[in-house]
């Protein structure tokens, strides 16, 4: 049997990873600015993590949510902590998807209405209702279009009250920080004006944290440098350091009911551990603070780097634009310089989001590589 052939695949077999750093099967070292599309948050097999799974694993890797599961009340006390939500529910899921469809099922209970507003640029996942509001018609099978589903330009208030007046919206879904997108910095006003406009038409505010949370920006949540408190938080990728584990934050006006929601798999024992010992890192090796402090140094050498036109980001969530085709130049990083980055919106940007455990000596590792190739060609 072949596996169904949908990714493009770099020639490269990972056999070992720690920290920043993988190891191919001949034993080559790669550095990873990447994280496997964020999701490796703390480092590749980090002591405590590991300890945390094993022991778990010795004691029971799972049971179903019929059943009472502590671990998941300390998982959720310590989020709320970390996060700086703690009158927010939690919802255990599988994915970033996931999370989102979720999302848009406890807005249209609670509103009654059946629309959405996402925007240009957006990815919210592949299952039907979160590609539905994705944009890019690629992904999107006949069977997911939905009329009153609505992509407007990003950054358009205009647009989307225009909409809102004569549609019957219940929710707006936006990224903290678009990813796919091309890492896409929404501004303050506009999260504001969003949040404004959702109470003005009695819509749900969500915000799509999956890339953009768990502190990569400096904050812990993206939405958090514009000051608003959104209805609903979707979340996933760094999660779970790697271990599949996604979660949707509910705010305190949302009321739940038994059914309203179901997962088989979503906040499993394992899970949870998984879950847990990331917070426990970041907490404990302040790789928020890290995040910020590397981010901005890293988009300030950025800038100044010859073939470089453009930089955007928070933290270590940063896009970058070359005067080129980037795909040669991150063919070149790997082969030759062994170093993972990633594709992003446009044929010319490159996307980093490096575990938030990296030093500044292995970023500007990354400096001097790109300034050899840029330079060369």
């Amino acid at each position: 049997m072949n596996l169904f052939n949908v990714y493009p695949l770099i020639p490269v077999t990972i056999a070992k990873g720690e920290g920043c750093k993988l190891w191919d099967e001949q034993g080559t070292e790669y550095l990873d600015l990447y994280g496997g599309h964020a999701v490796i948050s703390i480092g590749h097999t980090h002591p405590h993590y590991v300890k945390q799974l094993k022991e778990q694993l010795d004691q029971i890797a799972f049971y179903s949510n019929s059943i009472q599961i502590p671990i998941q009340k300390d998982f959720a006390t310590k989020l709320g902590e970390l996060s700086g939500l703690p009158d927010y529910s939690l919802f255990l899921v599988n994915s970033g998807a996931e999370a989102n469809e979720n999302a848009i099922k406890v807005a249209s209970f609670a509103t009654g209405k059946s629309g959405f507003i996402a925007f240009s640029g957006g990815f919210h996942g592949r299952t039907s209702g979160s590609v539905a509001l994705t944009d890019n018609p690629k992904i999107v099978a006949p069977c997911n279009a939905r009329e009153d589903f609505h992509i407007l330009p990003f950054g358009d208030l205009d647009a989307v009250e225009e909409v809102m007046k004569t549609n019957s919206i219940a929710g707006i879904i936006v990224e903290g920080i678009q990813g796919v997108g091309g890492i896409q910095v929404p501004s303050a006003a506009f999260l504001q004006g969003l949040s404004s406009l959702s109470k003005k038409y009695e819509a749900k505010l969500i915000l799509d944290e999956v890339q953009s949370g768990y502190g990569r920006t400096g904050k812990f949540f993206a939405f958090q440098w514009a000051g608003i408190q959104p209805d609903l938080i979707s979340m996933a990728k760094g999660m779970g350091n790697g271990f599949p584990i996604g979660g949707l934050l509910i705010s305190p006006e949302f009321k739940a009911s038994y059914g309203l929601l179901g997962t088989t798999f979503g906040g499993n024992h394992l899970a949870c551990a998984a879950g847990l010992a990331v917070l426990e890192v970041l907490e404990t090796e302040k790789l928020q603070a890290n995040a910020l402090e590397l981010g901005e140094k890293l988009k300030a050498e950025l800038a100044q780097i010859s073939g470089i036109i453009d930089v955007r980001g928070k933290g270590l969530m940063i896009g970058f634009d070359l005067d080129r085709d980037a795909a040669p130049v991150r063919s070149e990083l790997v082969n030759k310089y062994h170093m993972f980055c990633g594709s992003a919106g446009k044929k010319e940007t490159i996307r980093l989001l490096p575990p938030l455990s990296v030093e500044w000596n292995q970023l500007n590792s990354f400096l001097v590589a790109l300034k050899e190739i840029l330079s060369s060609n």
